[in-house]
């Protein structure tokens, strides 16, 4: 697994993916759309920390210099 994302585009995911979980923790929102934002809350997160993004992969994009 090699690393295709630059650390601004890691920060902005892991700093997104945080306020996504305040929403979902925050807000009175239908249950669709919690599970929807935790779920891409999760993945923000987890592809920021990780410095990996299988999409990137699939259309062979990287934003790592």
């Amino acid at each position: 697994m090699k690393n295709n994302e630059s650390m601004l585009d890691r920060a902005i995911r892991v700093v997104v993916g945080l306020a996504l979980v305040f929403v979902v923790f925050y807000y009175t929102l239908a249950t669709v759309w919690i599970w929807t934002l935790a779920i891409l809350a999760i993945y923000l997160i987890a592809t920021g920390l990780a410095g990996y993004d299988w999409a990137y992969s699939l259309l062979n994009l990287s934003t790592k210099k």
